[in-house]
């Protein structure tokens, strides 16, 4: 069914119905763009909800996070990033797949719709033109027959009329003569433009029209079968999707599935694992006869140590306590009830007997931690000694390179002084010179107390003493004339008396950047990708598809050092040449 015949007459309705059309696909548009704010708006809600829960860092949450359970939250966290950037891809896809096109179509639309219509309307105003001058030739024809008629009749009265002279008669002859003529003309010029009329009208009812609407009807048709398609891109992109979010649920069931009880359990032991042994038995007292005290000082604590030398500390002998435990100040003291005893071994403080308890006792009311961990039980400082350590030692690491590549800068600019000045990095290469230096001595002092829990050196020994004792003499009271009275019965967890003296701090030696080198082993091979003119000093020119040796890789300033024989070496341009390290080569690095 064609709409140019079946709705010939029907202009102004087709008109408003394409108008309803577009309207119809930018409401589908605005659905569209409405369901994109949505997606991106959840997306981002989910990104700060994973966000809100991640652990901080440099916290204690990030400690809890070794546990399996709490690595498969983090695992989810993750997940839901992931699950939330699928959301973006629907956004994105559905904007630049369906919003973006169906306006550039709307627009692309409406200017087809308006020239259509406008040939319409332009055809309608030439049917009107030619009807307009068919009524105007068609009422000049019947006025020239009115007249023609009344001067026919004129001329028959005056004809009959015996006392009008013939010169008046002949007059109204000739005048009814000339309006017979105008009568006679006036009805070819309608009959013409009748003819010519109906033509047109022919045309414009069975071709024009027809053509014009039959467009209309293509144009609508179109219009309907890419709003279906817009409708099955929608359905296709929440599709593609399914697959990657089937992923990320996947993965956080994995996650889940990961989780370990049993070694969830044996992190516990190992976060809190405080080294001691459990108490002995609690030795009998016998009340029924009157005696003195014949027991050592810490018979709460020794009974299973009956029959064994005491140590010698010093040439003095010292009880093994446990925390807390007040010593009896008299041996000849009578026993308190065993009540009382142990209401005093469960309520009682540490006894402080030296300056340097004084200040940890102290600093732990504060809330401050000692630096050595020293308030730790011994498996607990080992673990804390231990992380100290390697967190010294990667600063370390990440200062000498700083200063490899600030001294590789410096060669540099010696030999080409147009690159900068030299000694603008002698005050950075001093900072980060005595950086190192800092950081080793802190690093030995805290080698030194590890080995000392671990008891590979002796306790507070000299060779210790030597290596922290640039920090120790800040406090000379806190090392010396006290021990603490804080030990475990295996003899761990304490503090000996330290011997007096005031050591030096060893010297650490720098290697020398400035001395001259030897010559460079090869590394590795490269291949120029350019050719380089080496005009500085200091450079050397390649030409492309050359290959060289590599004696130094780029340390981060952008420059290779190559070598084309014994007697030509220098610095090219990294991105002129492609690198191929020996991996076995001493001294094959790579510098980021």
């Amino acid at each position: 069914m064609s709409w140019g015949t079946e709705l010939w007459d029907q202009f102004d309705n087709l008109e408003k119905h394409t108008q309803w059309g577009i309207d119809i696909l930018e409401k589908y548009i605005k659905f569209v763009k409405e369901r994109t704010e949505i997606e991106l708006s959840y997306a981002k809600q989910l990104r700060n909800l994973a966000k809100k829960y991640q652990p901080k860092k440099n916290s204690k949450e990030e400690e809890e996070y070794r546990y399996t359970a709490c690595k498969a939250f983090l695992s989810t966290l993750n997940e839901m990033n992931d699950y939330a950037g699928q959301h973006e891809v629907i956004s994105e896809n559905m904007t630049s797949n369906i919003t973006v096109e169906l306006a550039r179509y709307v627009q692309e639309l409406k200017q087809e719709r308006k020239s259509y219509f406008h040939d319409g309307r332009k055809a309608q105003q030439h049917i009107e033109i030619c009807w307009k001058q068919l009524e105007s030739s068609k009422r000049r024809f019947e006025r020239d027959c009115k007249e023609a008629d009344r001067a026919q009749q004129y001329f028959e009265k005056m004809d009959a009329d015996i006392n009008v002279t013939k010169a008046d008669v002949e007059k109204a002859r000739q005048q009814a003569q000339v309006r017979h003529q105008m009568a006679e003309d006036s009805k070819a010029d309608y009959s013409s433009i009748l003819q010519k009329f109906n033509h047109e009208q022919h045309e414009y009812y069975h071709t024009h029209i027809p053509n014009i609407f039959q467009k209309i009807q293509e144009m609508e048709e179109r219009r309907i079968v890419r709003i279906g398609e817009s409708m099955k891109t929608y359905a296709e992109v929440d599709r593609q999707v399914i697959p990657i979010i089937g992923k990320c649920l996947d993965e956080i069931v994995k996650a889940a599935e990961s989780i370990d009880q049993k070694n969830d359990s044996q992190l516990v032991i190992e976060a809190y694992k405080s080294g001691f042994e459990p108490p002995g038995d609690i030795e009998f007292e016998d009340y029924t006869q009157p005696m003195k005290r014949t027991v050592s000082d810490n018979s709460l604590s020794n009974s299973r140590g009956e029959g064994k030398p005491e140590l010698k500390f010093g040439g003095k002998s010292k009880g093994k306590l446990w925390p807390f435990i007040k010593k009896n100040k008299s041996p000849k003291q009578q026993k308190e009830p065993l009540s009382h005893r142990f209401n005093e071994f469960m309520t009682s403080k540490p006894k402080i007997h030296c300056f340097r308890s004084l200040k940890r006792g102290l600093s732990l009311k504060l809330g401050a931690t000692p630096e050595d961990f020293s308030n730790l039980p011994p498996e607990q400082r080992r673990k804390k000694l231990q992380q100290k350590v390697d967190e010294l030692n990667k600063e370390i690491q990440k200062e000498m390179d700083q200063r490899d590549a600030i001294t590789k800068m410096k060669d540099v600019y010696l030999k080409n002084p147009q690159m900068g000045d030299p000694g603008s990095l002698d005050h950075k290469l001093t900072e980060v010179s005595q950086n190192i230096e800092k950081l080793r001595l802190e690093a030995q002092k805290f080698e030194a107390w590890l080995a000392e829990v671990e008891g590979r050196l002796p306790a507070r020994s000299e060779q210790a003493r030597r290596q922290s004792g640039m920090f120790d003499a800040q406090n000379p009271a806190t090392v010396n004339s006290c021990a603490q009275d804080r030990e475990s019965p295996d003899g761990s967890y304490t503090e000996e008396q330290s011997q007096e003296g005031e050591g030096k701090v060893l010297a650490t030696d720098f290697d020398d950047e400035f001395d001259e080198e030897e010559p460079l082993p090869a590394i590795g091979t490269c291949k120029a990708l350019y050719t380089f003119e080496g005009q500085n000093e200091g450079t050397i020119s390649v030409v492309e598809g050359e290959t060289l040796y590599v004696i130094e890789e780029d340390k981060g300033d952008g420059w290779t050092r190559i070598r084309r024989n014994e007697d030509e070496e220098g610095y090219v341009p990294t991105s002129y040449v492609e690198v191929y390290l020996d991996k076995n080569a001493k001294g094959a690095k790579t510098y980021i």
